[in-house]
């Protein structure tokens, strides 16, 4: 009888001890997320990764898909991965690389495209990725392309 209170005593003990351990466990919110944006965000996320490979080199394309999904949904699952994208789009853009030239005659090109521009932009999306994504596997890259950025400055 002894036995059995003691037993009773422990499984007890043991719930309560598991119960409050894996209420301090969850201190994040979830963020609720959007299904139907969140699969149009990947969508543009995946036209922008065709639009930055070698060998089309789109990378005004990637910064227009990634401004119309930072501007629509920027709780996007994956903004690491597009802030990363915009970023080095936007350096390469400022080295003049890529297959997509600016229109000479467009003043708001000639503006949003200048190369001192597309380098702010570049440092910030860049930094972002670095300071709000600690854990991304795109930030030592982020991380090596701002210091070229920073010290050509």
């Amino acid at each position: 009888m002894v036995m059995k209170k003691y037993f009773l005593y422990l499984v007890i003990f043991g719930a309560v001890m598991t119960g409050s351990v894996n209420a301090q466990r969850n201190v994040e919110p979830a963020i609720d997320r959007d299904p139907v944006l969140e699969q149009d965000a990947k969508h543009n996320l995946d036209v922008a990764w065709q639009a930055f490979k070698p060998l089309k080199k789109a990378y005004k394309q990637v910064i227009m898909r990634f401004e119309e999904t930072f501007a629509a949904y920027p709780q996007f699952s994956k903004m690491d991965e597009f802030l990363y994208l915009a970023g080095m789009s936007s350096y390469y853009l400022s080295e003049n690389k890529g297959k997509q030239k600016i229109d000479p005659k467009s003043e708001k090109e000639k503006e949003k495209y200048a190369p001192a521009k597309l380098k702010e932009d570049a440092v910030a999306y860049l930094s972002m990725v670095v300071d709000k994504y600690p854990e991304s596997k795109y930030r030592p890259e982020a991380e090596k392309t701002l210091a070229t950025l920073r010290s050509a400055q």
